[in-house]
């Protein structure tokens, strides 16, 4: 576990006071969705890896823990997609350009760029869980040539939940991504696939011995999810997955997120599979 003191942010920003920064975009992603681009005071960059966490703040109003959307290669800003769900997430939903949020962190244990770096990589986003995992798909494609295949699999409920549709249509472009997304349930303007994400796994031609499988999503789809990637034989130490719920106070300090002696926020949220198997009842 990492303790508090082993925590460094740089020495504009403190571990518990939030810096105030700027959004400078916003755009609706969906009815409930909407996206952010934020720009630390005096152009700091963030300093995150891939899937790591901030806390936002509204004054007044509360704090959460948001997921980082972008890449540390892109640097100057970062990005956030944030779901509506309650009073904080309602009142981020009315801020635009030029509003101002409080923001702490980076937070958690994300992806081990290093350890994917030269393998295959399989993503596997559900729902909102695409959010953490685009960070580690721009890490890739910005440094595409030290890792191998790229292959992308995204699931909604239904089309209108798509998120990031310009970048979906970018993926389905490229030649040296292989993406596939599906919906539970279609409509009369869908023509791909139909079918919950695990309908994807199974015509996967995947080298197993070079392969590293990240996975995020609600929390119904880690089970059937994780048995699909076992009946290709994906051995469970090249399984990371991310379990992002139940945190909040982002530090170890409230215990919300504890699980058995496991902390999401400090722990993780991104933990290898085989870590926390014995708290299959956090999948």
């Amino acid at each position: 576990m990492k303790h508090l003191h082993d925590i460094t942010l740089p020495a504009e920003r403190g571990l518990y006071l939030p810096t105030m920064c700027k959004i400078v975009e916003a755009k609706e992603l969906t009815k409930l969705e909407k996206w952010y681009r934020v720009e630390l005071p005096g152009g700091q960059d963030l300093g995150h890896t891939p899937g790591q966490f901030v806390e936002v703040s509204v004054l007044g109003v509360g704090e959460a823990p948001i997921s980082v959307s972008s890449s540390p290669t892109r640097q100057g800003s970062f990005e956030l997609c944030i779901r509506k769900v309650g009073m904080l997430t309602s009142v981020l939903r009315t801020l635009d350009t030029g509003d101002t949020i409080g923001i702490r962190g980076p937070f958690g244990h994300g992806f081990n760029v290093n350890e994917f770096r030269g393998k295959d990589v399989l993503i596997v986003g559900g729902g909102i869980g695409i959010v953490p995992l685009r960070s580690l798909i721009h890490y890739i494609l910005d440094r595409r040539a030290e890792f191998g295949r790229l292959i992308i699999l995204y699931g909604t409920k239904s089309p209108a939940e798509l998120l990031y549709r310009e970048e979906l249509a970018e993926w389905t472009a490229r030649d040296d991504v292989e993406f596939h997304v599906t919906v539970d349930h279609g409509n009369a303007d869908w023509t791909g696939n139909v079918g919950v994400i695990t309908t994807l796994i199974p015509a996967l031609q995947l080298d197993l011995p070079n392969t590293i499988a990240a996975v995020t999503g609600p929390p119904v789809m880690y089970k059937f999810v994780l048995m699909a990637l076992k009946s290709k034989r994906l051995p469970d130490e090249q399984v990371f997955v991310s379990l992002e719920r139940r945190m909040k106070c982002g530090v170890g300090k409230c215990g919300h997120c504890q699980i058995n002696g496991k902390y999401c926020c400090q722990d993780g949220p991104v933990f290898r599979y085989t870590d926390i198997k014995p708290l299959e009842e956090a999948l």
